[in-house]
């Protein structure tokens, strides 16, 4: 009987000791994206990085005198940021101005995720300096105050498989562009 239980226990031993080894060996399993389509903060983040990013490009390629030129900007807006982007546009183009000159980013940073509202905010610093906007006179419309590098809160939201950009609004109070 001593020798049926201590087969019995090294049967056991022996199982236990393969199950472990195998779960040992198996990989992490691959993190299931999030109903807001993110498996991490870090994917959410980098996300909203890229629009912004591909935001910054359009408007940069922006024609004020070819209004064709301002759909690829409008493609990466919704809510407020496309309204506003359409009205500005609009009235630019009416009014005869040119645009010169390119924005570029200074800095992007991570500050708010809600997994729930599908919704991602970064600060970024823009660099506006070379950015110039004249009138159909050749007289800038840019106020001379205006400061070389913009601290702006960028939000944005989950429409369908995209991330759009839903506002952008200055962020003075941040360091960003420190």
């Amino acid at each position: 009987m001593a020798e049926g239980r201590w087969r019995l226990t090294a049967h056991a031993a022996a199982a236990l000791l393969a199950l472990a080894a195998l779960t040992a060996c198996t990989p992490d399993p691959t993190p299931t994206p999030s109903p807001t389509g993110f498996a991490s903060e870090e994917e959410a983040f980098a996300a909203a990085e890229d629009t912004t990013r591909a935001y910054v490009a359009a408007t940069n390629a922006i024609q004020l005198a070819d209004p064709s030129t301002f759909e690829p900007l409008f493609e990466l807006t919704t809510g407020e940021q496309n309204a506003f982007d359409r009205k500005r546009l609009s009235e630019y183009h009416a009014a005869g101005y040119t645009m010169s000159g390119v924005t570029t980013i200074n800095a992007l940073e991570p500050e708010a995720w809600d997994e729930a509202s599908a919704s991602v905010t970064l600060l970024a610093c823009f660099d506006v300096s070379g950015l110039e906007i004249e009138d159909n006179s050749g007289s800038s419309i840019i106020a001379p105050d205006r400061p070389p590098e913009q601290s702006l809160m960028i939000s944005l939201v989950r429409v369908g498989a995209d991330l759009l950009i839903d506002s952008i609004a200055g962020a003075e109070e941040s360091n960003v562009c420190a």
